[in-house]
C-alpha cells in the first residue's frame, strides 16, 4: 500500500496503523477502502508481533463521511445478486482478531464511517468530531451497525440516531457509549499513544482469550455464560503469560511476556 493508496497500513513499533486515505472525498468509503482495511486488519493478525491496531482518517476533517455517493449506487454493490456485503466480510474478519482496535477519530464519523467506528474495541475521539447514522435521509438504512449498536448504546439512543438523522458532538457520543474518550484535536495523538502503552502492558495470551470470551458470551444464557467463564479462569490460569505475571507480582516487577 502506497501513500497515494485510498488506504495506508504503517507498521509503527508493535501497532499497525491503518489510515483511509482519501482525504480529497473526506474519507469516503468505496470498495476499495473496504478491502484496503480488511487487507490490513488480516496482516495485523498474521504478524504475531503486532500487539495492536489503530484504525484512523487522513487529516483533521473526517474520520470517515460514509459511503461516496459520488459513486451512485455502486457503493452499495450488486447487493441483490451477493450473499455477503463488503463491510459483512470485513466485520467478520474483524471478529476472529485476537489484537485490540484502538479508533482514532480525527473528525467527522458519519453514516459507514459510525460502523467501521463501531468494529474497534477502544476510542479515542477528537473534540471537533461529529457522530451520526443519516442514511434514511438517502433512502437506505444503516441496519449493519446495528450488529455492534444493540451491545454499545442503549435502543432509544440508537433510534435517535437513525430516525433523526441528526449529528451529535464527540461529548455526547461519549456520554451514550460510542466514544471512551475524548481530547482537544491537538492532544489527540498523544492519547492514542498512552492507550496503546497500556496495551502493550497487558498480556497478549490475556487479551486474546478476553477478547474470544466476549464474543463467545453474547451468544450464550446466564447459565452457559458462567459455565463458560468458570472453564476460561482455569484454562488460563495454566499459561505462561499467567505464570509470568503472577512471578512479576511477586518480585516487584513488569511482567515479561512471551512474544
Amino acid at each position: 500500500m502506497t501513500e497515494q493508496s485510498p488506504v495506508v497500513a504503517e507498521r509503527r513499533g508493535t501497532t499497525l496503523w491503518i489510515t483511509i486515505n482519501r482525504p480529497e472525498r473526506r474519507n469516503a468509503i468505496n470498495e476499495s477502502v473496504i478491502e484496503g482495511i480488511k487487507a490490513g486488519m488480516i496482516m495485523a493478525s498474521g504478524d504475531p508481533d503486532v500487539r495492536a491496531v489503530v484504525l484512523t482518517g487522513t487529516g483533521d476533517k473526517a474520520f470517515c463521511a460514509g459511503g461516496d455517493l459520488q459513486e451512485g449506487t455502486s457503493v452499495f454493490g450488486d447487493l441483490i445478486d451477493e450473499p455477503t456485503t463488503d463491510f459483512g466480510r470485513l466485520a467478520r474478519v474483524v471478529r476472529q482478531m485476537g489484537i485490540p482496535i484502538v479508533g482514532r477519530i480525527n473528525g467527522a464519523c458519519v453514516a459507514g464511517g459510525t460502523a467501521l467506528m463501531s468494529l474497534c474495541d477502544l476510542v479515542v475521539a477528537a473534540d471537533h468530531a461529529r457522530f451520526g447514522l443519516p442514511e434514511t435521509k438517502v433512502g437506505v438504512i444503516p441496519v449493519q451497525v446495528q450488529v455492534y449498536f444493540r451491545n454499545l448504546i442503549l435502543p432509544r439512543h440508537a433510534l435517535e440516531l437513525i430516525l433523526t438523522g441528526d449529528l451529535i458532538d464527540a461529548q455526547r457520543a461519549r456520554e451514550i457509549g460510542l466514544v471512551n474518550w475524548v481530547v482537544p484535536a491537538d492532544e489527540l495523538d498523544g492519547r492514542v499513544e498512552s492507550v496503546l502503552e497500556k496495551l502493550k502492558g497487558a498480556s497478549p495470551v490475556a487479551t486474546r482469550r478476553m477478547k474470544q470470551a466476549i464474543a463467545t458470551m453474547e451468544q450464550m444464557n446466564f447459565h452457559e455464560a458462567i459455565a463458560y467463564a468458570e472453564g476460561q479462569i482455569m484454562l488460563t490460569a495454566q499459561t505462561s503469560d499467567a505464570k509470568e505475571g503472577l512471578a512479576s507480582f511477586k518480585d516487584k516487577r513488569k511482567p515479561r511476556w512471551a512474544e
